[in-house]
């Protein structure tokens, strides 16, 4: 089955082929980094880190570019409540976005590009869309003039009548459009600023990812990733100036969104006070917890976070793990049916996610795969074919744990349990799985010997 995504600037699901063979050139807008990442953030970024690893499982020659915008309005007002120089606490809050990025496994970015990098190429789109008619300069800076790119809301499908009648009222009245967006901003006092032909100032957050991006890929490239509330008027803002500087069109063929994250089904918002930070989730509840919380939703379905939710999560992902164990110290006899089953799931979940991604789906395959292996019994060679596929799959999931680590010191008394049960010492067998338990560990008695698990 040939993979297929929904293309948010069509709104259709279309068969998915780069525009060079199998190369994908993939952009996914990163953090503006004036504080800690949050669990929206997770979701967004670990649900993009899932289909960059099934893009490579697929085959594709993947190269995932992700922007860090270290200079903004934010960062400014951020810096100066905390005494500090923006570039300071940029530096201070990039590094914190790495850390949460590795604790939670997403690590498919191929490079990570900062947009203070890359001034001379901003100012040079700049200077293209002077020259091309498509922006004017104020007293307060440059600005992109919509009425001058007629395709304006192609992406959000919004006609560019309602998006003029609905713009912002400003009080910049040099502004030709109150929807003009700005691609310079001429220095306030305070500000860090960089030299221009319309004086100091720095940019604006659209131009910053397009000069990126023409860099790194060209003017055109396959697949542009992010949060719907990305949609108008960030990503609608890239396109009208890629198109406008490059002429070639589309600037992007394929547009993926994910959905919001809500807390206890209302939006996420310091001013309601439930705020989470991805440190916040990660001090209760562990990393592969909320991979498989965020792989269990499709990334176009909104997710309710709470710790109800999160639990369940917890549940379904204990069930793997425990076959995972069971596998591991399977002593039985060998059958057949192993390899019909695992080729079985191998094409359901290929199904699954050849279709726009569908995880849950996909995650329900291994599932089901799960059941009817449990009805069989299995040998050592059937358990080695098993690890070795759910290996596979979990190359793109991440969320499976092969390997827990079990302090000698817990695996001892286990045996100890297991030597005071062979002589039918009970009472000196609840007193070690007492000990273990005290330890934070549990002992499972199955019939092919004890498997020591972390509470």
């Amino acid at each position: 089955m040939a993979l297929k995504v929904f293309n948010t600037l069509t709104r259709k699901i279309e068969k998915f082929v780069p525009l060079k063979g199998k190369k994908v050139k993939m952009f996914v807008c990163g953090p503006t980094i004036y504080d800690y990442s949050h669990v929206g953030h997770a979701k967004t970024y670990v649900q993009f880190d899932i289909i960059a690893k099934y893009l490579r499982y697929k085959g594709f020659d993947v190269f995932y570019l992700q922007n860090i915008t270290d200079i903004d309005d934010k960062i400014i007002k951020r810096a100066n409540e905390n005494n500090e120089t923006s570039k300071k606490l940029a530096a201070r809050f990039e590094e914190e976005y790495y850390e949460d990025m590795k604790s939670l496994g997403v690590d498919s970015i191929d490079k990570y590009a900062r947009a203070t990098d890359y001034i001379p190429q901003i100012i040079k789109q700049i200077k293209t869309l002077l020259e091309k008619g498509y922006a004017y300069e104020t007293k307060d800076g440059v600005y992109f003039e919509i009425d001058k790119f007629s395709e304006y809301g192609k992406l959000s499908h919004q006609p560019l009548d309602q998006i003029q009648a609905g713009a912002r009222v400003t009080i910049n009245e040099e502004k030709k459009n109150p929807a003009d967006f700005s691609l310079w901003k001429k220095q306030k006092p305070g500000e860090p600023f960089w030299d221009s032909p319309w004086g100091k100032g720095r940019p604006g957050w659209h131009i910053e990812d397009t000069a990126i991006t023409e860099t790194e890929f060209g003017p055109n490239y396959d697949l542009h990733g992010g949060g719907i509330d990305l949609i108008f008027p960030h990503h609608e803002s890239e396109i009208a100036q890629m198109e406008a500087i490059s002429g070639n069109k589309p600037f992007v063929k394929y547009w993926l969104h994910t959905a919001f994250l809500n807390i206890r089904k209302e939006k996420m918002a310091k001013s309601l006070g439930n705020f989470l930070t991805i440190r916040d989730m990660l001090s209760k509840w562990d990393k592969k917890t909320f991979r498989f919380f965020f792989a269990s939703t499709h990334y176009r379905t909104a997710i309710d976070f709470s710790d109800e939710n999160i639990e369940q999560a917890k549940k379904g992902l204990d069930r793997i793990n425990e076959f995972i164990r069971k596998v591991l110290v399977a002593n039985g006899k060998d059958n057949k049916k192993v390899k019909e089953l695992i080729e079985k799931t191998k094409e359901t979940f290929e199904k699954h996610m050849d279709n726009d991604f569908e995880m849950p789906q996909a995650v329900a395959a291994i599932y089901d795969f799960i059941r009817d292996v449990n009805k069989l019994e299995i040998g050592k060679k059937d358990g080695e074919k098993i690890i070795k596929f759910m290996r596979e799959l979990d190359v793109v999931l991440g969320f499976m744990t092969f390997e827990e680590e079990i302090p000698d010191e817990i695996l001892a008394l286990a045996e100890q349990r297991v030597q005071a049960r062979n002589e039918k010492d009970w009472v000196k067998s609840d007193k070690l799985r007492a000990k273990i338990k005290e330890k934070g560990f549990y002992v499972d008695d199955t019939t092919d010997g004890f498997i020591v698990k972390k509470l």
